[in-house]
């Protein structure tokens, strides 16, 4: 155990040397592999991986999703969809104590089913909830604090860009995660909302109620919010009908929030211009990503730890559920510090291993990770999707962002825990759809 977990260590020691030196996270685990696999087996056979690696990733059809949800996303956005699922939401809970900030957790879900991305999420509805809750009197800790947590859900409702690449790294089949991540999704919603009920009732003044909307007001916008329906309509229930594959939902979601967009007539040269290019640097930046965690993984594959890591968890004599447990406290950590693609290629190698070595699945390890670092995003002492916010309103101080955070990152642990000890609920879906 000793040597291998050395030589992992100075891996390790190099690969966070560079990114310390600004060294984009993709190339730095590019560069550390490299030297480490060099040094194990020799620098020519560590060399081929430079030119096998890349064209593995770059020709496999799994990854194509990745732009396509991406570019879906960035349509949806320019389109007004989100504007859509948040008015759809407020009109019918709208007026409840709490309400607004419920309608932004719905919206959330809604915008995440669309996007696949927690930051854009955050981002988006920060732009559109943010300054409505401000205006109707709701605490600036509780309105940030709703946002920041509901744009978690981005990366745990599917279709999910991190599902995708965890699907390709575990080397699971990716309809088997989304439909894993059906029932914890739902419970997140659940749970966040009965946060905010729990937080009003002790805290009344936090957030007002808002005014009741008229039926046939509700039933305008309900009208209104047609696209809505028919994108999501169209990806998820073609997806898990079987009617689509993975990439043929992801490629049909384009082209209807293309036509939408085209229909409201919100392309224009600028707009088109500016979504071709988030596309692209994003999906830059992930396949880079992908491509180097490939790379360190056959260093840290080189090293032997994960058999080292599986035997020796196997012979401890403490319960598995306790070794679970230290390894989510880390990941907790590193979500703290490091984004959510970035914190599960980098571990994933090693991780994967003791977990199912430990008896556990690797699909509903799987949900039970992307949950487990989301709750990073919202925690200091860096908190991505707080900085977000922060950006948005600079007037709202991050301590009180963090503030509001509280009640949501409570009942996120409640979900890791329930998820983590009755697995079935991530895991029964999937055995259905087989």
């Amino acid at each position: 155990m000793s040597g291998p977990l050395a030589m992992t260590a100075i891996g390790f020691a190099g690969l966070f040397a560079l990114i310390l030196m600004r060294v984009p996270i993709g190339v730095a685990m590019g560069i550390s592999g490299f030297v480490g696999f060099g040094i194990l087996s020799g620098f020519g056979p560590a060399l081929t991986l430079f030119g096998t690696e890349p064209a593995q990733v770059l020709s496999n059809a799994n990854l194509a999703v990745v732009p396509l949800f991406l570019l879906m996303g960035s349509l949806a956005t320019v389109s007004g969809l989100s504007d859509d699922i948040y008015r759809l939401v407020y009109a019918m809970i709208g007026h409840w104590p709490g309400g607004l900030a419920c309608a932004t957790v719905g919206g959330c879900a809604g915008f995440g089913a669309v996007c696949g991305s927690s930051p854009a999420t955050a981002a988006t509805m920060g732009q559109i909830a943010l300054p409505q809750m401000l205006r109707r009197g709701y605490s600036p800790g509780l309105a940030t604090g709703t946002i920041a947590a509901g744009g978690t859900l981005g990366m745990l409702i599917p279709p999910s860009i991190v599902m995708v690449i965890y699907a390709f790294l575990a080397r699971e089949f990716v309809i088997d995660i989304f439909v894993a991540a059906l029932l914890p999704a739902l419970l997140a919603v659940v749970l966040q909302v009965l946060a905010i009920i729990v937080y009003v009732r002790i805290w009344p003044e936090a957030a007002p109620a808002g005014e009741r909307i008229a039926w046939r007001e509700r039933a305008r916008i309900v009208r209104n919010s047609w696209g809505v329906v028919i994108m999501i309509g169209s990806v998820m229930g073609g997806l898990y009908s079987g009617i689509f594959t993975v990439n043929e939902a992801a490629a049909v979601g384009v082209l209807v929030a293309f036509l939408f967009a085209m229909f409201r007539r919100s392309l224009n040269r600028r707009s088109v211009i500016r979504i071709v290019r988030e596309t692209a640097s994003n999906t830059a930046m992930i396949y880079v990503i992908i491509i180097g965690a490939s790379i360190f993984t056959y260093f840290v594959t080189a090293t032997r730890l994960p058999g080292a890591l599986t035997q020796t968890f196997g012979d401890m004599d403490v319960p598995p559920l306790v070794i679970i447990v230290a390894i989510l406290a880390m990941y907790v950590a590193l979500g703290c510090v490091f984004d959510t693609i970035s914190s599960m290629v980098i571990t994933l190698p090693f991780v994967l291993p003791v977990v199912t070595g430990l008896g556990y699945d690797a699909i509903w390890w799987g949900i039970v990770l992307i949950m487990v670092i989301e709750l990073g995003m919202i925690t200091p002492p860096v908190g991505m999707n707080v900085l977000i916010l922060h950006g948005i309103d600079r007037t709202i101080p991050i301590g009180r962002i963090f503030t509001g955070i509280i009640p949501f990152a409570i009942a996120d642990l409640i979900r890791i825990a329930i998820i983590v000890l009755f697995p079935a609920l991530a895991l029964w879906l999937p055995t259905i759809v087989r």
